[in-house]
């Protein structure tokens, strides 16, 4: 099936399966660095997760949703470790993935197209980044100081 001028792996309704699916195994990651910090293992199943969701949406041509997971992804992904999550960066991850559930539910079902001003997105990606620049104490190129 072609969409946009993209071949789709599968058909919508299951690509909004994977994705919810995807947002949820996030969500889940998220939940436990809050409960323990700077757990390597959930930061690398959350990575892994925003990898999966990017690369779903952009076989769907879903632009602005894997635009927003490969940001996401990149700056946590750029960051020198070990990555030390605070609370600033991961309410800023909350965020991210609060939006991006949003968005799920805002894909239109039939030709999904996902219409929408990118400014959230932006001023999320925004604020992630500079929360994670703050709290990075070192010389690495990523680090905003």
């Amino acid at each position: 099936m072609l969409k946009d001028g993209h071949e789709c792996a599968t058909p919508l309704p299951e690509f909004l399966l994977e994705a919810h699916a995807l947002l949820a195994k996030s969500e889940d990651c998220l939940s436990h660095l809050l409960l323990i910090r700077n757990d390597e293992e959930a930061i690398n199943c959350l990575l892994a997760s925003l990898q999966n969701l990017a690369s779903a949406a952009a076989r769907h041509a879903v632009s602005p949703l894997a635009e927003f997971s490969r940001h996401i992804h990149g700056v946590l992904q750029q960051t020198p470790r070990p990555l030390d999550l605070n609370d600033p960066i991961l309410n800023a991850l909350k965020s991210c993935l609060t939006l991006m559930a949003w968005q799920l539910e805002l894909i239109d079902p039939n030709n999904g197209q996902l219409n929408l001003d990118d400014s959230e997105q932006l001023m999320l990606i925004e604020e992630l980044t500079d929360q994670v620049g703050q709290n990075c104490s070192c010389a690495h190129p990523s680090c905003s100081r």
